[in-house]
């Protein structure tokens, strides 16, 4: 009976102590699993002068993540995507750009009002369950449409786009300050980012000639320091 009592006992401690290794070993593994970092967590405006709307848009970038969360500055969550099913791999890249509803229709107040500046929390989970973290600042420092934009379609396809430079808000937006650090044209499939000092773009002639005869719109995006931007667009005729 003693022998029985003390094998009992003995079990009972390897038990204990398997526990507490376990347990050990768990909080151990919970400490090493690091919080990782967005590489891209941005948020920001894109004003289209020429439809008259405006709308925000997500952008992010990071490893093998399978839960995102985005809150606002208030703390009120306003975005969340999880990845179910036998994909198992994990998500990279995401984007996505919200409705963009004429300012005639709502009010430029009312939608400033949905997402107010400052700092977006984004948080989520990777495939093995380390936390995901990162922070998009949203300003309301909108830049003006680029103004005075022309193309002149010249000979052997030569097309030279032009604009004005933007150096404030458009008129009824917030006061902010406005820094350009870029300019993006968008024509078709051609697309180039100029900096801030460029107020023109040659188009290569061959994008040119491969273009069928008739009217061709093209825009052009003056982008803030803060991410936002506005759109003008214009239209150049190949004969």
């Amino acid at each position: 009976m003693r022998i029985c009592l003390r094998l009992l006992a003995a079990a009972c401690v390897a038990g204990a102590i398997a526990a507490l290794f376990v347990c050990g070993s768990r909080a151990r593994a919970d400490r090493d699993r690091e919080i990782v970092e967005l590489a891209i967590s941005r948020i920001y405006i894109e004003y289209n002068s020429s439809g008259n709307d405006l709308g925000f848009h997500v952008f992010l970038d990071g490893e093998d993540w399978r839960k995102i969360k985005i809150s606002n500055p208030r703390g009120r969550r306003i975005f969340e995507v999880e990845g179910k099913g036998s994909y198992r791999l994990g998500l990279t890249e995401l984007f996505f750009e919200g409705t963009e509803p004429s300012l005639d229709d709502v009010p430029l107040d009312e939608l400033l009002a949905l997402f107010p500046e400052g700092e977006y929390e984004f948080s989520g989970k990777t495939v093995d369950g380390s936390d995901l973290t990162g922070t998009g600042i949203l300003t309301h420092a909108v830049p003006a449409p680029p103004s005075n934009l022309s193309a002149e379609l010249g000979a052997s396809n030569s097309l030279v786009i032009r604009w004005d430079p933007v150096t404030g808000p458009p008129e009824g937006f917030p006061d902010r300050p406005i820094t350009i650090i870029g300019y993006q044209v968008i024509a078709g499939s051609f697309q180039v980012t100029l900096p801030a000092s460029s107020l023109s773009v040659t188009v290569p002639p061959e994008f040119v000639a491969s273009l069928a005869a008739g009217a061709h719109q093209f825009e052009v995006l003056a982008i803030e320091s803060g991410g936002n931007q506005t759109i003008t667009e214009g239209s150049f005729t190949v004969p």
